[in-house]
Formats: C-alpha cells, sequence, structure tokens
C-alpha cells in the first residue's frame, strides 16, 4: 500500500533526530503528521518548516493520547519516542526503571491498543516501532534499556500474528549508532559527549533513518517489511570477552574486609 493509499500518520518523540526526521520525510509525501513531543518550542518550530500538526505532549499521559487517538483516524503509527539511564542493573535505581517502561515500553503498548485496532477494522494500516541493536545484542551498562527495547521488538512481532488476515503491516526498526542529539540527551550537554560518540565516525544521520522507513512504507500492500537492522557500516556487535575469577574478599575478625 503506498504512500497514496495514507492520509495521516502520528510520530511520538518528533521534535529532534529520528522522530523530526521521520516527520519532514512524511510531511514530504503530503501525509497529514501529527507530530508529539514534550518539547514545545522545538515542536513548534517543526511545525513551522514542515506543516505538520504539533501536540505537546508526554506519551506517557495516557488520557492526552487516548483523547488524540480518538479524534483522529491514523494510517500510519510510528514509535519513536525513548528514553535512557545508562548504568548497570546493579546500580538502577527505581526511578530509572519506572522511566524506561513508562516512556519506552508503556507508552507504545498503550499507543498500539488505541491505534491499532482501527487499522484492522479499516483493513489499512502501518506500524512503525523503533526500537535498537539493544534489543537484540548484549553490552554492558544498560540492562534496563536493553529490557523495554527487547519487549518493543517482540511486541512487534506479536502485533502481526494479532492482525493476521488485515492488511496491517509493521515494521521495526532496529537502529545502531546515529547522528543524532541523543547522546547529549542521555550524557549532558558536553562537547566530550559529542566527541566520545560522533566525532570522527561514521554514523547514519536521522535521514537515512527515515529514508529507510519511508522505504518500507513505500512498498506494494502484499509487501510487509518486517525488520531493518540499520547501524555504521564500521560498527560490529559481535565480539567474545572471558574474564578470570577475581579473589573473594577476606574479612578480619571485627567483619571488615582485608586488603
Amino acid at each position: 500500500m503506498p504512500f497514496s493509499d495514507y492520509k495521516t500518520a502520528l510520530v511520538t518523540g518528533a521534535s529532534s533526530g529520528i522522530g523530526a526526521a521521520v516527520v519532514e520525510r512524511l510531511r514530504r509525501e503530503n501525509i497529514e503528521v501529527h507530530a508529539v513531543a514534550r518539547s514545545g518550542e522545538a515542536l513548534q518550530q517543526l511545525a513551522a518548516r514542515t506543516g505538520c500538526i504539533p501536540h505537546i505532549i508526554d506519551v506517557t499521559d495516557r488520557q492526552a493520547m487516548a483523547e488524540l487517538a480518538g479524534r483522529v483516524e491514523f494510517d500510519i503509527l510510528v514509535n519513536n519516542a525513548g528514553v535512557d539511564r545508562p548504568k548497570k542493573f546493579l546500580e538502577a535505581d527505581e526511578g530509572d526503571i519506572d522511566l524506561l517502561v513508562d516512556v519506552n515500553l508503556r507508552a507504545v503498548l498503550h499507543l498500539c491498543r488505541l491505534v491499532v485496532p482501527g487499522m484492522v477494522a479499516r483493513d489499512r494500516g502501518h506500524v512503525i516501532n523503533i526500537s535498537s541493536i539493544a534489543g537484540a545484542y548484549n553490552f554492558g551498562g544498560n540492562s534496563s534499556y536493553h529490557a523495554t527495547k527487547a519487549g518493543v521488538s517482540m511486541l512487534s512481532n506479536q502485533l502481526r500474528i494479532d492482525a493476521f488476515g488485515k492488511r496491517v503491516r509493521v515494521t521495526e526498526i532496529c537502529p545502531g549508532r546515529v547522528a543524532t542529539d541523543i547522546f547529549n540527551h542521555v550524557h549532558g550537554n558536553d562537547p566530550s559527549v559529542r566527541e566520545r560518540f560522533i566525532d570522527g565516525f561514521e554514523l547514519p544521520q536521522a535521514a537515512d533513518i527515515a529514508d529507510a522507513i519511508a522505504f518500507a512504507i513505500a512498498a506494494p500492500v502484499a509487501v510487509n517489511i518486517g525488520h531493518m537492522e540499520i547501524t555504521p557500516t564500521l560498527q560490529v556487535m559481535g565480539g567474545l570477552q572471558t574474564a578470570k575469577p577475581q579473589p573473594a574478599a577476606q574479612s578480619d575478625q571485627s567483619g571488615e574486609p582485608k586488603p
């Protein structure tokens, strides 16, 4: 079902990065795009630039999202909003876990609950879920994030089963490192962050991810592109490490550990 058969889209996390690029790309196809984000100023600038319809809403605000989904029949749903609190799970606190589950997974589940049944009833629709290589591969220091993105990945597979027999397509976009400002959001707005994650690397741009999404949407209705893993050519996820056991700390009679 090419772009001409779709009229409306909902994009979350739309104020910057991949979300903003997706809004721009869909608007070039004359899709009516409802852009959702918390950053009002950036969202208004995006609306002025693209003609999208801005909604200053936190995706965890279930009532506001339900009101929007109840007013508009969406042909395309792009679940892009996400957050991270990178630290080892042994150091995670209650707030970290709740935030990541609420934004990265619970909000996606509820938006699909609100939007996908209408797609099934109309026999028309496309769900784009932005997950991460963190949902499929293991690397240190980000366990809660990995868990939520793995949930998004499995949801994407399950939605196709639940919508079986209808022309509702589901695509999981699984990015690796992309040159966006997410690293500053996560690690702090400091020049060293850009030096660590972006400067000197050959990375996909947000527009590249948006073009990949457009490719999946523009495919014929008989074609469902279910999973796209998009990484830098010079990034790999493999690698095997083996650690030697560390001696257990000894303690004296007082119970204090000895060096």
